[in-house]
This record gives C-alpha cells, structure tokens and sequence, in this order.
C-alpha cells in the first residue's frame, strides 16, 4: 500500500498547528468544539488566501473568528442560492414541457425528428431512460403499473438532470415554429439598442450548465465563496467585467441566474437578501474573492 507522506491530526494538533503557523486564537476550547462540528479540512478554504505557503505562516493578524465567519456566510449563501436555483429549474421544466407539446404528443421526448444530432439523440435517451428507471416517484411508477410503461413528457421532465434538461436543450431543431423557439422566448434579452433579442441554442445550454454546476455545488455542501467555478456561461456584454478574470467565479453564475431567473419578483428579492448577507459580512468578505465588480448589484438587477 502507497505511504501517504502526511498523517492525519488530532483535533489538539490540528489547533497546535493554528498557533504555530501565528493565527490568533482567543479561546482553545471553543476552537476544538467548532473543529469537531465542522472539520479542519473543510475550513482550510476558507484560510487558504490568508496562508504564505512559503514560511508556512498566516497573515499577521489572521483570527480564527474571521476564519469562522467566511465560512458561516458561505452556509448562508449557498442556503439563500439553492431556493434561487430549485425555482429556476421548475420554472424551466414547465417551460419546456409547454414547448415540447405544441407537437401533439405526450410521448414526444421518443420522437427523433425534432432532434438536429441523431447519435446525440440516442445518447441522450439513454441517460433519460436511464433516470426515469431511477425514480421511485408515485407518479413514474403509475405510468409504469398502468400505461404500459410509457411515461410523458411532462412526468418525464420531471425527474430528468438539470444537465439532461440542458443537452435536450442543446439539440432541438430551430427555426419557426419549433420548440425551441416557444422555450428561447421566455428568455429573451434586451440588445444596447433596447431590442428583445433571441439567445442561441449555444447560449441558453451554457446558462443552464453553469447553474447545475452551482446547483451541484450546493447540494453537496460544497465552498461557493473564493471559488474558481469550471463552467463558462456566456455573460451578455454589458455584464461582462474589464478587465476579464482568468476563471470563472460566483458572478459569472449568479448573471445566468438572472438571466434564467423564474419571475423578475422572486429575483429582485434574491437580489437584496444576496446584498443584505453581504452587508452583514461584509468585514469578512471580498467582492473579489466572488468575481463580483464594485457595480455587481446594478447587474444583478433587473
């Protein structure tokens, strides 16, 4: 077996190595109770920017505290994002089931040509067939008992990935009259000029990717805050920053949020509960760590 060259630290070492490594701390035993609730491991996230890996010591004046509280406003954030999120997806789940319906047909998702990509199509059924058969929904299960197995498009829409959503999506026919163009018209934009513009399939699916990604994230307990996000939504141009940052942060996806936001009401109060928990933190946070430029509200808005 490969020896790992570390050992795992017992909770006194894990507060020893604090204190050696200069980070100030004011009480040992509320250190060891937060340590064993939240873990060592995980708040290093948070500490990481304060640390010189070099002479493996924290920025002079580094308190435990602060440590604490970025990662209590990451808990708060993703708390506050997710509910964002889930709203978004039925909002889009809905939208989709009405475009896909103009054809008729509830057994719709089965029908090829609609699909541009035939290979894709088939690849992409096996992922649905492959959730459907995964879920153990009441309703699932009914179409199984009584309909012969088949399910519908607005039951199986229910139960499919939001990433699945999005390669369905991404392989719609165009044009007049097509599905597609029914669901790119509850997220159309405005143009510079003031003109409602038409988003590309492109566009639409890199929104969708990047908020799963967020989703992901979220679900899974996962550090928002100072984080580099490996998803590129396309950002309209008048929301994109100068100069551009090397990676792609929580702004580049709390913009295809808004973009697909569920209402402009249930936005606008995302957007001032997002400014409220910051405000309250914001002796802690940094709008850079969240690539969020100093006018990030004024994008935010709708």
């Amino acid at each position: 077996m490969y020896q790992y060259p570390k050992q795992i630290l017992t909770i006194a070492q894990q507060v020893q190595s604090y204190i050696d490594a200069g980070m100030v701390i004011t009480s040992r035993a509320d250190i060891e109770k937060t340590l064993k609730s939240v873990g060592f491991y995980r708040l290093r996230g948070y500490s990481f920017h304060l640390y010189d890996n070099t002479s493996k010591k924290y920025v002079p004046g580094t308190k435990f505290e602060d440590i604490l509280k970025l990662y209590q406003f990451d808990q708060e954030l993703s708390a506050l994002v997710f509910p964002m999120i889930s709203k978004i997806e039925v909002a889009l789940r809905v939208r989709l089931v009405e475009a896909l319906l103009i054809h008729g047909e509830p057994l719709v998702l089965q029908d090829s040509s609609i699909f541009k990509e035939k290979k894709l199509y088939w690849q992409n059924m096996s992922t649905v067939a492959s959730e459907i058969a995964r879920s153990n929904d009441v309703f699932i299960k009914h179409n199984f008992d009584n309909h012969d197995g088949e399910v519908p498009v607005w039951a199986a829409v229910e139960v499919l990935s939001f990433g699945t959503l999005s390669k369905i999506i991404k392989n719609l026919k165009t044009g007049t009259g097509s599905s597609y163009s029914i669901l790119a018209v509850n997220y159309q934009y405005k143009s510079k000029k003031g003109n409602l513009v038409n988003l590309s399939q492109k566009m639409l699916a890199s929104w969708i990717q990047g908020v799963s990604v967020l989703r992901n994230m979220c679900a899974h307990n996962s550090r928002i805050y100072n984080r580099t996000i490996h998803t590129t939504p396309e950002i309209l141009d008048a929301d994109k920053v100068t100069p551009p940052p090397v990676h792609n942060g929580l702004y580049q996806i709390l913009l295809a949020m808004k973009y697909l936001r569920s209402s402009d009401e249930e936005w606008t109060v995302f957007v001032d509960a997002f400014d409220k928990l910051i405000q309250k933190n914001i002796s802690v946070v940094s709008l850079t760590a969240m690539n969020l430029p100093a006018d990030w509200k004024a994008h935010l808005s709708v």
